[in-house]
């Protein structure tokens, strides 16, 4: 509670604008904290929790989350590091997968990070990269950029760069390659150390939760012959065993098992080749395990 009595509400703070922001978005969407955005509002009233949502830069979020102006915030982990802001790691959100590489031109004649020592490096994140770096003997001039750096090789500007990369067209375009990767990130949720009331922080992180988890596993059911039946719980053990229901034929059971999203279809394949029927797969919107 406030001084004067009201509830407090807890600010969560998700990028403005961008592809990371409609994610953020729609997480807490289906976590059940709904909210409607006006035109260039700042600030959003989730609708059944004492919870407001505070748009911003993603850059910003890590910042502002250690000096508590927001008391969680969605941005991404690399965001994190690179500005070496205090704030609690509560969940990986399984979104905006991402990777930092080390990345030079084809034709350069750099085939390891060793031999950039004294080179010019351009990249937005400096802190991420001399760290890298260091751990490798290597010290660097940096051109710290805050945009796009893929560029700054054709200008003269740098020897390499440090970026995000995703499917390698950008790099292929500039005809760059990557040398090294640096690290993996991904979209996660972080809170304020000094948070006093953590209660109502954590319920929305059990409901997050729960739509991470639901995203990455599946509901599969089918049929089986009773003789098959040790070899389908193989094949399926489920999160902790399967549920096996008798049918009227005494022959055959009925079994459903969660299952790995990514590997749905190769189980679905197995469970084919010995003999189960009417394999149906059922996606999960949201669970609790």
């Amino acid at each position: 509670m406030s001084e004067d009595g009201k509830e407090r509400l807890l600010r969560i703070g998700i990028p403005s604008k961008g592809r990371l922001s409609e994610l953020a978005a729609q997480l807490l969407a289906d976590a059940g904290l709904s909210f409607r955005r006006t035109e260039r509002s700042l600030f959003a009233r989730c609708k059944d929790m004492p919870v407001e949502v505070t748009f911003l830069r993603t850059d910003d979020i890590p910042v502002l989350t250690a000096e508590g102006a927001i008391d969680l915030g969605i941005t991404g982990a690399d965001l994190v590091a690179e500005s070496g802001a205090e704030v609690v790691h509560r969940l990986d959100l399984g979104v905006g997968t991402c990777r930092l590489a080390l990345c030079v031109p084809d034709d350069a004649t750099v085939d390891d990070p060793r031999k950039l020592a004294g080179r010019r490096v351009a990249t937005s994140f400096p802190r991420i990269t001399r760290r890298w770096l260091a751990d490798r003997g290597v010290e660097a001039h940096f051109v710290e950029l805050s945009g796009s750096v893929e560029v700054m090789i054709a200008l003269g500007v740098a020897d390499a760069i440090v970026d995000l990369v995703e499917t390698g067209s950008t790099l292929a375009a500039n005809r760059l390659h990557v040398l090294d990767e640096i690290g993996r990130y991904e979209t996660v949720l972080v809170q304020h150390p000094g948070l006093a009331a953590t209660a109502l922080a954590d319920r929305i992180v059990r409901r997050l939760e729960g739509i991470v988890i639901a995203r990455s596993w599946t509901l599969l059911e089918y049929n089986v012959p009773r003789t098959r039946l040790a070899d389908a719980e193989k094949i399926t053990p489920g999160f902790n065993s399967p549920t096996v229901m008798s049918l009227e034929d005494q022959a055959w059971c009925a079994v459903r098992a969660m299952v790995k999203l990514g590997d749905v279809h190769a189980v679905m394949e197995r469970l084919e080749a010995i003999g189960a029927t009417a394999v149906i797969e059922t996606r999960i919107g949201n669970c609790r395990l």
